[in-house]
């Protein structure tokens, strides 16, 4: 990521413009290579490091695998295997790319209309996560507030966390995330953090449902209902970045990565889980104002820009009906 701050324009003066030296370039008269390898993959272009990550994140794939893969029953869980079971839901957002593998560039109205389908898919995250900190109840407890006023400070924290960190972003002129640039790289970073502290949030609740009686039964379960929100939550980042150039590979290490807080708050949530159950309204909260701000200020906004008011609307509202149907279902699914 670059970064280069706004600065004011001034003119030249004659002293400082000095003639062009001849030998400015090698004696071929070609400009010096770059350093960096990057490979093209469908018009876009990738970076030799976005595929040493990816493969980094294999390994430790294969490596952590515990044994037996399932926790022994009526037996606590091991560290392992709580952070294997937080790092699979990590992966499983990184399938929220796979449709992207089949589609072909898309024009700029189209864009548009990713940005309402996400749009509606955060605002109903938003929504749920809002809701679970409400009526949040857990025996391990013992904040005196109740549920609604630590989830309503969160959301306050983080509406003023996502505002100060746009107003940051703003001071520069030109942002860099890979072939990003502009406003099109504080937008996805804003994507990025958002998601980021979202995950923070889960991880801690994927600890706390690995500990008490039937800690083992009851994070598996979780883990797997998270996992399967993280997909739509992939999905969500893959149509801000992959519509404007980035390449599958890239979308895919960036999805993941947004993830990674699962498995790594899990183990310390698991470790002192009576000790991060009373925070855990506020974390909720606080990813889902951040969640709502970027949503509506952001997304929808050059949404409607890109499209129009009525298409926005038509397709923001099915894509958030249609998530939180989803939510519910899944639920059920894990309560049944």
């Amino acid at each position: 990521m670059e970064l280069k701050r706004r600065s004011q324009p001034s003119q030249p003066s004659s002293s400082s413009i000095q003639p062009i030296r001849s030998n400015s370039f090698p004696e071929n008269g070609s400009p010096p290579k770059s350093t960096t390898t990057t490979t093209k993959e469908g018009g876009a272009t990738t970076s030799t490091w976005v595929y040493i990550l990816l493969l980094v994140i294999a390994v430790i794939t294969v490596v952590t695998i515990p044994h037996p893969f399932h926790p022994t029953h009526h037996e606590p869980p091991s560290y392992q295997h709580v952070f294997y079971y937080g790092w699979l839901t990590a992966l499983s957002t990184g399938m929220g790319v796979l449709p992207f593998l089949f589609l072909p560039q898309v024009p700029s109205f189209w864009i548009g209309v990713s940005n309402a389908v996400a749009a509606g898919m955060m605002l109903a995250a938003s929504y749920s996560l809002f809701l679970e900190g409400y009526s949040h109840d857990d025996p391990h407890d013992t904040s005196t507030w109740s549920g609604l006023v630590r989830t309503i400070l969160g959301a306050a924290l983080g509406l003023l966390f996502i505002l100060l960190t746009k107003n940051i972003l703003d001071q520069y002129e030109d942002v860099k995330v890979g072939v990003l640039g502009g406003t099109d790289a504080r937008k996805a970073l804003l994507i990025f953090f958002v998601m980021t502290l979202h995950s923070f949030s889960e991880g801690v609740g994927i600890g706390v449902s690995f500990g008490g009686t039937h800690g083992s039964e009851l994070g598996m379960f979780i883990s797997a209902s998270l996992a399967a929100h993280n997909v739509p939550e992939g999905l969500a980042i893959a149509v801000i970045l992959l519509p404007r150039g980035v390449s599958t590979a890239t979308a895919l290490l960036w999805t993941i990565s947004t993830s990674l807080p699962q498995p790594i708050m899990a183990v310390p949530a698991y470790m002192f889980v009576h000790e991060f159950v009373p925070v855990l309204p506020i974390g909720l909260g606080f990813a889902a104002g951040a969640m709502v701000w970027v949503a509506v200020a952001e997304l929808l906004m050059e949404a409607i820009q890109d499209t129009n008011v009525w298409t926005t609307v038509m397709v923001a509202i099915p894509s958030c009906m249609g998530m939180l149907w989803l939510q519910a279902a899944l639920d059920y699914e894990t309560r049944s």
